[in-house]
């Protein structure tokens, strides 16, 4: 984590991930959440996700009557990910509504997979005290 002046914080994180099948993957993960007022901030973010495949992977119907394991699961096969979007919170000091509720984020994603799987995600989070 890095604060990049009085509003702006830079959180970045890089992952190296490796198993006995022989799967290696690679995350890069940066959000930048920025302070507009005291009470409201916003935080755009990005990972970037990739993998090789499992020794037992091959697409469905490729595995041979003598393969000991195997796997058609695409979790398991070499894939690449991007994952981006934005979040809002707000944290007023007396609580939102003046209740034991501190904090409010809104979070969107947009998530892409060269296996063409596309999602959009839509997270809330509150806090209480």
């Amino acid at each position: 984590m890095h604060f990049a002046g009085d509003n702006v914080i830079i959180r970045a994180y890089y992952r190296y991930y490796f198993d006995q099948w022989d799967i290696q993957s690679h995350t890069i993960d940066l959000e930048v959440p920025v302070k507009i007022t005291p009470l409201f901030s916003l935080s755009p973010f990005y990972r970037y996700y990739i993998q090789t495949a499992a020794r037992y992977f091959a697409p469905y119907g490729m595995h041979t009557a003598s393969s000991q394991y195997y796997t058609s699961n695409y979790a398991l096969s070499a894939l690449t990910s991007h994952f981006f979007g934005m979040g809002i919170r707000l944290l007023p000091p007396d609580g939102i509504l003046k209740t034991h509720l501190t904090s409010l984020e809104l979070r969107y994603g947009h998530y892409l997979q060269i296996t063409d799987l596309l999602a959009n995600v839509i997270s809330f989070a509150f806090q209480f005290k």
